[in-house]
């Protein structure tokens, strides 16, 4: 049996590495991206030193969004990493109090024109999609353990009693990029933000014949859908299961289109409403696990899943379209886990919402990374997938003859995707060079 070193030393002077080897990966493709001349001409404002341009304080705090860094505290390693900061172009690293107090001058006076540039990214990303667009609604609470300005004890179903903000956050169904988000007090109802937000969201998307809206349901209200019904939005919602929703199901005629799976449908006027509107149902048998998708209830042995639709398909077909909107669930799962949405970084409101927007930010560059740059084993990975496979890599950056070399070990497992990731960043255009 192998044993153990005995007489190890310890020595602290090894040079020119990093755990973050593949920073050199998301900085070559940002450079692609025209990201950081963008940020540099159009977000701007006043200044107390110029050690740090806005454009690479931005940059500073993205980078650690995108490497697992979660807290702003746990970027001080960053200050004393030299072959990090080489392979990003900074010229150091902001001390994390300079972060923060940069956070709250930033949310008033850059935000604006950071959303501005965000948008113009968004619609150059999204120009190309060849499907009708599909726009998923959904929202979540984030719980804050402090006294952050702002939050509120509102509807919290997993730290009751606890003060929260709401996310609202709207996607594109099939390119899963995020088109639009807010944040808000814990007390505020989706209801009374969706339509101004959701407005915004539109407007990014190319000019379609039919757009297709899946929400889940909170948002079931009959003014919101007589709202999407005048924009001519085809919408798929579940429905709070009121007693006279209950009566009716028990009198349909169900048609079995699945093993175990029953579907009807039935016209109902809620009360407030000024028409009737469609309802669909799926029957399924107590014993199969429901999904947590939609609004489920018992009756006799099924559990029933009720959506309010206007679309012209049938009610399988519907119910189908709709669980695709579980990718939303997926992807707000993944901004608290891996992109630290719920880790509220700060008391003021104002900086919580613009550290917000970069979390969404970043979001978006690594959706547009996986799509433009990413192998095809990697188009649908997780950040963490990401972080494993590609960007956490230890290396070491050499010179020999004068000339970069980064070297990672020999025992790297992804050699090949590391390569053909970088070959796909080479080969990339700015999308905005593309705009009319």
């Amino acid at each position: 049996m192998r044993r153990g070193p005995r007489n190890l030393r310890v020595r602290f002077d090894a040079e020119a590495l990093t755990h973050y080897g593949g920073a050199l990966l998301v900085h070559q493709f940002l450079q692609r991206l025209g990201l950081r001349t963008q940020l540099w001409r159009h977000v701007r404002f006043p200044q107390r030193n110029n050690r740090y341009h806005i454009s690479e304080t931005l940059l500073a705090m993205l980078y650690p969004i995108v490497l697992g860094m979660e807290r702003l505290e746990t970027t001080e390693s960053l200050k004393h990493n030299g072959v990090f900061q080489y392979l990003t172009g900074l010229p150091g690293y902001p001390d994390p109090t300079s972060l923060r107090r940069f956070l709250q001058r930033f949310a008033a006076a850059g935000r604006t024109s950071l959303l501005r540039l965000h948008d113009r990214y968004r619609r150059a990303m999204i120009a190309s999609l060849r499907h009708q667009p599909v726009v998923d609604l959904d929202s979540s609470v984030l719980t804050v353990y402090g006294r952050q300005e702002r939050a509120r004890v509102g509807y919290n179903p997993r730290k009751r009693g606890r003060p929260s903000y709401v996310a609202v956050l709207c996607f594109e169904g099939h390119t899963r990029d995020c088109l639009e988000g807010a944040l808000h007090p814990g007390t505020t109802h989706v209801l009374k933000v969706v339509q101004p937000m959701l407005e915004q969201a539109l407007a990014k998307l190319p000019t379609a014949k039919r757009l297709r809206l899946r929400a889940d349901a909170a948002f079931y209200d009959g003014d919101f859908l007589s709202w999407l019904e005048d924009r001519r939005i085809q919408y798929a919602i579940p429905v709070r299961v009121t007693p006279p929703v209950k009566y009716r199901l028990g009198g349909l005629r169900y048609r079995r289109v699945r093993r175990d799976v029953w579907t009807g449908e039935f016209r109902y006027q809620a009360m407030g409403w000024h028409q009737t509107r469609r309802f669909v149902v799926v029957r399924r048998p107590v014993p199969e696990e429901p999904s947590a998708q939609l609004h489920l209830f018992q009756m006799k042995g099924y559990t029933y899943q009720v959506l309010v639709t206007n679309m012209p398909w049938t009610p399988w077909r519907i119910w189908q379209f709709y669980n695709d909107r579980s990718h939303a669930e997926l992807i707000i799962r993944e901004l608290k886990a891996a992109y630290a949405l719920d880790k509220i970084p700060m008391h003021d409101f104002a900086g919580n919402e613009a550290f917000f927007q970069l979390v969404l930010l970043a979001y978006n560059l690594l959706s547009w990374f996986k799509r433009l740059c990413a192998p095809l084993s990697l188009q649908r990975a997780t950040l963490q997938r990401l972080r494993r496979q590609l960007f956490l890599a230890p290396a070491q950056l050499v010179r020999p003859q004068g000339r970069p070399v980064l070297r990672l070990a020999r025992a790297y497992p992804f050699p090949d995707l590391f390569r053909e990731t970088l070959r796909r960043i080479h080969r990339l255009k700015s999308p905005l060079s593309t705009e009319a």
